[in-house]
């Protein structure tokens, strides 16, 4: 399955490693689940891990991102991209749901609530299916 993780996805993942995530780190280890991402994600990942809430300094921040870059595959724009894709409220989550398009991903995995309520929405459909980690677990250990 091919995936796209929102940023407090990836946090919960590698700096928390909460336990709703364990089955998508156990996917991710195996090949079951391939993770995409492109350079914007990446800087807010960056961005986000240097919040002082998370105590990471810069050796923890950056080991955290090498860690991510260790399994994801780049996923970057070739040119002037053009998805018919839904409006997220938030306009700084767009771009997942336009990465998620690029790289013909399966799931979105998300903990946002903005992105979530867009998993419904049939006029412009996402362009894939946009789940949190607890139903994204259960939907790879079901395969």
């Amino acid at each position: 399955m091919r995936a796209v993780l929102d940023t407090n996805v990836v946090i919960d993942l590698l700096h928390f490693a909460d336990p709703q995530t364990l089955a998508l780190r156990r996917a991710i280890a195996d090949g079951t689940l391939l993770c995409f991402s492109d350079q914007p994600c990446l800087d807010e990942l960056q961005r986000v891990a240097a919040y002082p809430q998370f105590m990471l300094d810069a050796g923890a921040q950056q080991a955290l991102i090498d860690s991510y870059l260790g399994f994801l595959e780049r996923c970057e724009a070739a040119g002037p991209e053009d998805y018919r894709l839904p409006r997220c409220r938030d306009a700084d989550d767009q771009k997942f749901l336009i990465l998620g398009a690029r790289c013909r991903a399966d799931l979105l995995i998300t903990r946002d609530r903005q992105l979530l309520r867009l998993a419904g929405q049939r006029r412009p459909p996402p362009p894939c299916l946009i789940i949190g980690s607890a139903a994204a677990s259960a939907l790879i250990a079901a395969r």
